[in-house]
């Protein structure tokens, strides 16, 4: 009797110690998945690494030095002379266009250079593209002077179109249309013009 109450102590102990020992696992694990789920979850790598910065749409500028053409009397004639003008352009036609805002604001109040083109001429648009440089004047440009004068605001809008490209041609238009005759006493003009065709018929 008293083995059969032994056995059935050591068998309550036995039974006692393996519940302790679920308990424990039990707890064990119960705790593990507590600090797994507070673990705070690693982030994205990628997230972390720094983009290349995006290339800007933006062109860099472009410096071109086109010419203005001034009036300069010379040995009884009057010769066409440049002055550069330095232009950061992102546009095709801002340097050409920069040249003519410098050119229809008249030349330096100091020097021996002059203009006869009417200050109060603007310019209403300008396109150079396929070695053609088109140009559009306000009617001003038409008012005043004689045969002279006439030519030489001719030339110097030639020569200051063809500043980047000597060998392009030139189309005056006055307010859109072509100026086929100019001034009072009506010079004839055979557009497109040139360099080398005002040289020609055009002397000064």
């Amino acid at each position: 009797m008293k083995d059969q109450q032994g056995s059935n102590r050591i068998s309550s102990g036995v039974i006692a110690a393996v519940s302790a020992a679920v308990v424990a696992v039990g707890g064990g694990v119960a705790w593990f998945t507590t600090q797994s789920s507070n673990t705070p979850t690693p982030s994205n790598p990628s997230a972390h690494i720094d983009q290349p910065a995006q290339p800007s749409t933006r062109q860099p500028a472009n410096e071109q030095t086109p010419n203005v053409y001034w009036l300069r009397s010379k040995d009884n004639s009057i010769a066409l002379v440049p002055q550069p003008v330095k232009v950061a352009s992102i546009r095709p036609n801002q340097p050409l266009e920069a040249a003519f805002q410098s050119l229809l604001a008249g030349p330096p109040t100091q020097g021996t250079d002059s203009t006869t083109i009417p200050k109060e001429t603007k310019l209403l648009g300008l396109k150079a593209e396929n070695n053609e440089v088109h140009v559009n004047l306000s009617e001003d440009f038409t008012s005043g002077g004689g045969s002279t004068s006439m030519m030489g605001r001719v030339g110097q809008v030639v020569y200051t179109a063809t500043s980047l490209n000597p060998k392009a041609k030139v189309y005056i238009d006055v307010n859109g249309k072509p100026l086929d005759v100019l001034g009072g006493e009506g010079l004839e003009l055979q557009q497109p013009l040139t360099r080398e065709q005002f040289q020609k018929d055009y002397p000064l």
